[in-house]
Formats: C-alpha cells, structure tokens, sequence
C-alpha cells in the first residue's frame, strides 16, 4: 500500500483491514450468506421461523405456497446453514440455525423499516 495514503492510520487497522479483504473463502461465504437472503419468500421463511419452529406443511399453510416451494426455499437455506432441521419421528421441524441468523434477520428488517418510515 501507498505509505502517502496510510499516514494516519494505525498499523493494526491496516492489518485487520489486509486479513479481512485478502480472506476470500469468507468473502464468498459472507456473499452467499447475503444473495441468500435477497429472496423476498427466504425471507418470510425466515420471519415465519424466527417466531416458531415448525414442519413444512405449516409453513405452507402460513404462507399460502406449495409444498415443493417451500421445501425448495428451505434446503437453499439449509445449504448456507441459515436453518437447521429437526427430526421428531417422521416428522421434520425446521428452526433458525442459531442467534447469529435471528440477529442478521432482525438488524436487516429494522434497518428496512428505518428506512421505509424515512421515505413515507
């Protein structure tokens, strides 16, 4: 880096800022995470399972959709580790992966609705 360009910052930040930039597997994982969650029905999953766990025929039945859809939705999700499943004899009960994933969801909607109260 230009030295010009880096006089007043600490040798730290600059090396916090190297690793970060220069980790490319966690750059990728951090965008998959993100282009996952850019699908508005991801997102009502995700809401529906932030109040509840529950099997795939409630939340079909919650969000009008079929089975299929929403079985296709919830394995994206499962697949970036956004949500976990849960096996309760023959029946398969689908949760937030962990408070990670509740805190990413609700900083995202409270920001949406920040910004959408700015804009009505």
């Amino acid at each position: 880096m230009d030295e010009k360009l880096m006089g007043d910052l600490d040798k730290d930040f600059i090396e916090d800022v190297k690793k970060f930039t220069e980790d490319g597997d966690l750059l990728n994982f951090i965008a998959q995470i993100f282009k996952t969650l850019s699908d508005p029905t991801r997102l009502k999953i995700l809401y529906v399972l932030s109040k509840k766990d529950l099997c795939v025929s409630d939340i079909s039945e919650l969000l009008s959709m079929s089975q299929s859809s929403i079985s296709h939705q919830l394995a994206l999700l499962r697949h970036q580790q956004l949500i976990k499943v849960n096996r309760v004899g023959r029946m398969a009960i689908y949760s937030l992966d962990d408070d990670h994933v509740l805190s990413i969801f609700n900083q995202g909607k409270t920001h949406a609705e920040h910004k959408k109260s700015k804009n009505d």
